[in-house]
């Protein structure tokens, strides 16, 4: 229950916030927010599962809200406050802003961080074995597929000097210049070749910030590293789950995200060259350890990658023999996820083989650690083994994730799988894939029943006016103790905007509609203005961008150059009083913050339909069809809602903000789908003009 001194004090903290917020205004839905995060977390709905997902529309103040209802609760009951959202924007909104106003004003005394994976800090061993070690060996590294060129070696040094002079403190972000993906490759830290247990690692960027972390009460992650955590068993890069309250922002990026995690994908050739490679390594790696036992678990680990090696060259002779067809991607799915005997029964044999040969070298890797901490070998022997060893292990661990899933039938959890063929000069390989297409399951069993509570909150959760959908594939429906929240943003929506839908000649599924586009969009764009117009395909804008620019518009194209400098671009045009004309795609219509006068007209070209041509999209239509539903309305629809929604939440940032919003789609009237999806759209002032198609 919520006690009277805990009800104080967040009434207390409200309090000196709202006096420190210029022209603050008392927002009743951000009032009861705070309120019900607070009884969910103190366990007035459900003791057990304390859990509320939240609808805020834009200005409510959600992120406000959480750390007024949250935080108090936590810090009463000595756990982390973990805040983990899907974009750096909001990350960086949350740790330059947010956060810092609110441990000045709020009255609360806490400590906050932000928390990266362990691939954002450098290796101070790899890093100085890079610079200083030899060239050629270090070119034979399975980071490094050739040497590195000059301006690689040259940043690689900088790096050193910078480190080693403690003018840097060994994390990706903090280093001013773009690092090349293969540089940091080769010195990044990684789980196998960092280790605590080491004592010349314990001094090394990741573990230094480790325990920093330690001492901090609230804890700023990402899904990714959220999910990775979860992957690892949890409490390995943040805390055990049942000592964090979690508050998942953007939270309709977590399936999808979760999705990712789950998944596995290996070639077989591409593997059997690896799977070479550590057949000789092995060798040095049993040489190295200093225990007599190590000659016999070199043996034994070779056998197992031998039978790794005799079931993938069964599996290509299968698939090269197989009359699959492809289609145009080179990719064939198996319907259903049901694989053909045989090769389940090589899947079978393979993942066991696989996971012999991690056993065994985790086992040598473990040895080769524990002797260079009992100083029975030198470190600098043991550093570049280790660090290639983790790199096989992971390797081997995606192997046996990808066979182990072939190995069962699809029944009880659905997996898309697939191969693509891969056609090279003088060869040719398969890229085999496995992904869950649910995963509500795998968050309610590592997430959900293991927190001590849970606050999920988007602007966009629910889709038709349901939470429906994101309850199912988030793992929330049925679930005892989950309160449901939508609260409506402040905004005046009929007296700020206008959603325009004006009649037009001709469908969005016409191919004639991108050049009805090219004569009717010069109609709805004001030329000194800020504009945003919205594509449903990079194909599309390209097309009607091209033909624009010939009539002499100004167009700023996303992808013609950076997110960053298209938006700078965008601003200083604004400022400068000249107007902006902005074409984008559907990733401009998320996290694409234009407030007041730099966005005032937005054009939506079509509804956002996702077209099911990716595997995992085609496997979860057909598993909706095996259950007696309706893919298109079922999937589909709900999500367009959501991105329909998105791409309107652009024109309206702040409270005085105004505009217009246009949309060249009159599927939202002449379908039932599209009224739907048009209820769910915030109340703006319509002008729906009467229909020129038949």
């Amino acid at each position: 229950m919520l006690s009277d001194p805990l009800k104080k004090t967040i009434r207390t903290a409200h309090q000196r916030i709202a006096a420190s917020l210029e022209d603050y205004r008392p927002r009743p839905s951000q009032n009861y927010l705070v309120a019900e995060i607070a009884k969910t977390l103190a366990g007035e709905y459900d003791k057990k599962q304390r859990i509320c997902v939240i609808e805020a529309g834009t200005g409510t103040g959600k992120s406000l809200a959480y750390c007024l209802g949250a935080l108090p609760i936590a810090l009463k009951a000595n756990k982390k406050l973990v805040i983990s959202t899907a974009t750096v924007a909001l990350q960086e909104q949350l740790l330059f802003k947010e956060l810092p106003f609110f441990a000045e004003h709020s009255g609360l005394t806490f400590s906050y961080d932000l928390v990266k994976g362990r691939g954002r800090y450098i290796c101070a061993h790899k890093l100085e074995n890079a610079v200083n070690g030899d060239e050629q060996q270090m070119a034979l590294m399975p980071t490094l597929s050739s040497p590195l060129s000059e301006m690689e070696q040259k940043c690689l040094k900088q790096l050193h000097q910078a480190y080693s002079n403690k003018k840097w403190q060994g994390d990706r972000d903090s280093w001013a210049d773009v690092i090349p993906d293969r540089v940091w490759g080769l010195i990044s830290g990684d789980k196998h070749s960092c280790q605590r247990q080491m004592k010349a690692h314990q001094t090394c960027p990741f573990h230094l910030a480790r325990n920093k972390i330690a001492q901090m009460d609230v804890l700023v992650a990402n899904h990714s590293l959220l999910l990775a955590d979860l992957e690892l068993g949890g409490g390995v890069i943040l805390p055990e789950p049942e000592n964090c309250i979690y508050v998942i922002d953007e939270a309709h990026h977590l399936a999808h995200i979760t999705r990712d995690f789950s998944s596995a994908a290996a070639t077989i050739k591409g593997t059997q060259d690896w799977l070479e490679k550590l057949l000789k390594f092995s060798g040095k790696m049993a040489q190295a350890i200093f225990s007599a036992s190590a000659a016999g678990s070199q043996f034994k680990l070779n056998d197992a990658v031998d039978d790794i090696g005799r079931g993938h060259k069964t599996v290509l002779t299968m698939l090269d023999s197989a009359a699959y067809e492809y289609n145009e991607d080179h990719t064939y799915r198996f319907a259903h996820g049901r694989l053909p005997e045989q090769l389940t029964q090589q899947a079978q044999d393979i993942a066991e083989a696989a996971k012999t040969a991690l056993r065994i070298l985790n086992k040598m890797h473990e040895a080769l650690s524990s002797d260079v901490n009992d100083g029975d070998v030198k470190g600098f022997i043991a550093e570049p083994l280790l660090a290639e060893s983790g790199q096989y292990i992971a390797r081997l661990e995606t192997l046996y994730k990808l066979w182990s899933s072939y190995s069962k039938h699809s029944e009880s959890v659905p997996h898309a799988r697939w191969i693509k063929r891969m056609e090279y000069k003088n060869h040719h390989d398969y890229l085999l894939s496995d992904c869950p297409i649910e995963v509500g399951f795998y968050l309610k069993d590592k997430l959900w029943r293991e927190c001590a509570g849970a606050v999920l909150c988007s602007a966009t959760l629910t889709a038709l006016g349901s939470f429906e959908h994101f309850a199912h594939e988030s793992g929330l429906r049925g679930e005892p103790g989950v309160k449901f929240i939508k609260v409506p943003s402040p905004f005046d929506y009929p007296q700020q905007a206008l959603l325009h839908i004006p009649k037009t000649e001709c469908e969005p599924t016409d191919k004639a509609f991108s050049d009805y586009l090219v004569k009717a969009l010069p109609q709805s764009l004001q030329k000194d203005r800020a504009n945003l117009v919205l594509f449903a395909s990079y194909w599309q804008m390209q097309h009607v961008a091209e033909r624009l620019r010939k009539q002499g518009w100004d167009i700023l194209v996303q992808g013609e150059i950076s997110r960053d400098a298209l938006v700078r671009r965008h601003k200083k045009r604004i400022d400068d009083g000249q107007g902006s004309i902005l074409f984008g795609t559907q990733s401009l219509s998320e996290g694409l913050d234009l407030p007041g006068d730099y966005l005032t007209n937005l054009v939506i070209t079509k509804i956002p339909f996702a077209v099911p041509t990716s595997p995992i999209e085609e496997a979860q239509a057909e598993f909706v069809q095996s259950k007696g539903g309706n893919p298109f309305l079922s999937i589909t629809v709900p999500d367009a809602a959501k991105k329909l929604v998105q791409s309107c939440g652009r024109l309206l940032r702040k409270e005085r903000d105004s505009g217009r919003i246009t949309i060249y789609d009159r599927r939202l009237v002449s379908k039932r789908y599209g009224k739907a999806m048009l209820d769910t759209l915030p109340p703006f002032k319509r002008q729906i003009d009467c229909s020129c198609l038949n």
